[in-house]
């Protein structure tokens, strides 16, 4: 095995512009939904930090159009991470940043988010969404799946978000519920999707825009706000 594999790979996601990038151990994992493959490399690209500024009230078209570069972005790096690990002699297979269409039960067999914990990324916030400590949620995410023996991060299995309540106050959908995540627990718990996406298309509608998303969690929780404040 090549020592310099994972450090390589991590340089290259980096340099085609992920922040993050960790490895994570799929072995708990059914395999019929990580297609047999035992790892994966997990990546977020950030958003542009004056346009999560301008959502603070509510989405924007800036928003939804950076939503779509984003994943644009996510879908060429993680192509040109599992070119790598393949040239290299390993198995590797490109995921894509967004399931689409989403299932009626607007649940993926295997989350983005879900993997970014697997490789200590961050945690499941109150709105459902990755909160890493750098960015909070003011990221998107895709990852790669791989035979390739990468060193896998400690996982991180429960949330750090506290008594914080900011994103289930400002919620237009009232879709979280305040508790806390951990590993293990169903979404439902402690966070309503259908609410969320029903509030996602009614804002979204109402302001016009081309993708019916909202965004008012992610550019307000606390750890978004500390990075933007560091970015200024």
């Amino acid at each position: 095995m090549n020592p310099a594999l994972g450090p390589d790979l991590e340089a290259l996601l980096r340099r085609r512009g992920a922040a993050l990038v960790g490895f994570a151990d799929l072995s708990l994992i059914g395999p019929e939904v990580r297609a047999g493959l035992p790892f994966a490399v997990a990546f977020g690209v950030t958003l542009t930090p004056s346009i999560v500024a301008g959502i603070a009230d509510g989405p924007t078209e800036a928003y939804a159009q950076e939503y779509v570069r984003v994943n644009h972005l996510l879908d060429e790096i993680a192509e040109a991470g599992a070119a790598f690990l393949r040239k290299e002699g390993w198995r590797a297979e490109a995921r894509k940043a967004s399931a689409h269409p989403l299932p009626d039960d607007l649940i993926t067999p295997l989350p983005q988010k879900t993997v970014a914990t697997l490789a200590g990324l961050g945690w499941i916030g109150k709105c459902a969404l990755l909160i890493t400590p750098q960015f909070g949620p003011a990221l998107r995410l895709n990852s790669i799946l791989t035979d390739a023996p990468l060193p896998p991060a400690v996982p991180i299995v429960e949330s750090e978000c506290s008594d914080c309540q900011v994103c289930v106050g400002i919620c237009p959908g009232e879709a979280p519920s305040g508790r806390n995540w951990k590993r293990g627990m169903a979404r439902a718990e402690f966070f309503d999707a259908f609410a969320c996406q029903a509030a996602c298309h009614r804002v979204g509608k109402q302001r016009g825009l081309s993708q019916l998303i909202c965004g008012r969690c992610v550019a307000q929780c606390r750890f978004t706000q500390a990075w933007l404040a560091n970015s200024r």
